[in-house]
């Protein structure tokens, strides 16, 4: 136990709960704080998350608690997180070092090769799953490889809200699985779960669904076979990509190939992404011979491409430390919040009202994906409600000795994936103004954004796929 666990435990020993009531304001406080904040005044996110903190650290001194007290609190969120704080300053050196090395750049330039009319639409699917997970975006899949494919699928005579919701789906599956991702991280980190397992965990439901929606795809494409391809707008971005880098697959993806070898050899993340960057640089340095300086520079913030289109040099470059900092700044001042709600009582006092009475595990994962639901509908974002769900339900989860990992993914599932089917919220507004196809009719294209929370419910409902603590390896 550190120092600040026994200090907390001292400042906290007989002071009081807060009443239901008081734990429902403070709790109902915030969430207007948030929606109030963001949808009506327009204000920075961060700031309204510094107000809540007010908020609660008033609410906690009514209580009795003395401001040491509550800094301990506050602390003791961010102590328990800090494993994942160090993965959140490697993910942004990851993604630059793979857009200096060309590993993006080659994934476009051989993925376009695989859209064949036949297969358009199962060949998009699979080409923006890829890279989501290697870029760990969904948004700068959507706004590069995203924007191509709804220019071919008009030139093809597909309908776009179709086609746009093949592009969600397939940035989706990257931004949920990706180790680079920064909701996949911070699902990881507020639950408290390793990163590998939380992605382990979601294989179990994510993979199935996917393999669905991958078998539609490919019947809905099937009438499409007759159709011609726009090659001289491919042939534009493949000979824009080959002036920038050189290409040679065997050497550009060796970083990404190292990254999943180490991960499934189940070695701490830390290590794998380090040695895929430095393997990144070296290929940046000696093989797509740019200066040292200009990669070690692009690790803190990188810089656009020189393609000459202007959408694909905005997604190489994506990256660098300074890229998180908007991500691990909020997530380090909700992880405080969310140390007061916690230490002063508030979460247990609602716990023990509106959820000791879900008696089975599949209704605890259901009601933890219909809150990830209510939380984006609520908040436009899925951070809060990813870090707000996690501190909320932990203890259900603990009580029933199921695995972190089965919290974390069940948050993903009804925060990650429902933020893009719910027009008002940051994602589904920048998907409808990149693609130009409003959410409510790309939303019943949507297929894995729509299917792998329900298929979740009902894998566990069989019982499928629920990891307990005591199978957790050291």
């Amino acid at each position: 136990m550190t120092q600040n666990n026994h200090q907390l435990e001292a400042l906290l020993t007989d002071k009081r709960l807060p009443s239901f009531l008081q734990s429902m304001i403070c709790l109902s406080g915030m969430l207007l704080m948030i929606s109030l904040g963001l949808f009506v005044y327009e204000v920075s996110l961060h700031a309204i998350i510094f107000l809540a903190l007010i908020w609660g650290g008033l609410q906690a001194a009514w209580l009795g608690h003395s401001f040491i007290a509550i800094r301990h609190m506050m602390n003791d969120g961010i102590i328990k997180a800090l494993p994942a704080i160090y993965i959140f300053m490697l993910i942004g050196m990851v993604i630059a070092s793979f857009m200096q090395s060309g590993t993006v750049a080659s994934l476009l330039y051989y993925g376009v090769d695989l859209l064949s009319p036949s297969i358009f639409l199962a060949a998009g699917l699979i080409l923006c799953s890829f890279m989501s997970v290697a870029t760990g975006t969904s948004w700068g899949t959507v706004g590069t490889i995203g924007v191509v494919l709804m220019g071919i699928g008009e030139a093809i005579g597909v309908p776009l809200p179709l086609v746009a919701g093949m592009i969600i789906s397939g940035a989706t599956f990257g931004d949920k699985l990706s180790p680079v991702s920064d909701t996949t991280n911070l699902a990881a980190m507020s639950a408290g779960t390793d990163l590998y397992r939380h992605i382990g965990s979601m294989l179990y439901t994510t993979v199935p669904t996917f393999c669905i929606v991958l078998f539609i795809f490919i019947f809905w494409g099937m009438q499409f076979g007759d159709q011609p391809l726009p090659t001289a707008h491919l042939n534009e971005i493949k000979t824009a990509l080959a002036g920038a880098y050189q290409l040679n697959l065997w050497i550009t993806l060796l970083p990404l190939i190292l990254m999943f070898g180490l991960s499934i050899k189940r070695y701490a993340p830390e290590v794998s992404m380090s040695s895929s960057i430095l393997l990144a640089m070296l290929i940046a340095v000696f093989y797509q011979d740019k200066s040292g300086t200009e990669v070690l520079n692009a690790l803190w913030l990188n810089t656009a491409g020189t393609t000459g289109i202007e959408s694909i040099d905005a997604l190489l470059g994506r990256g660098g430390v300074y890229s998180m900092a908007w991500t691990l700044l909020l997530a380090l001042m909700a992880l405080a919040l969310g140390g007061i709600l916690h230490h002063a009582g508030f979460l247990k006092v609602l716990l023990v009202h509106l959820i000791a009475r879900i008696k089975r595990i599949s209704t605890l994962i259901a009601t933890t994906i219909v809150s990830g639901l209510v939380g984006n509908m609520a908040m436009g974002e899925s951070y809060i409600s990813i870090i707000l769900n996690c501190q909320l339900f932990k203890p259900s989860y603990q009580e029933r000795a199921l695995d972190n990992a089965i919290l974390s993914r069940s948050v993903e599932e009804g925060s990650t994936m429902t933020t893009a089917l719910i027009p008002w919220t940051t994602a589904g507004t920048f998907y409808a103004a990149t693609l130009g196809i409003p959410t409510l009719e790309y939303i019943q294209y949507a297929l894995l954004n729509l299917l792998n929370p329900l298929v979740s419910i009902v894998m566990a409902i069989m019982g499928i796929g629920l990891l307990r603590q005591k199978s957790r390896t050291s």
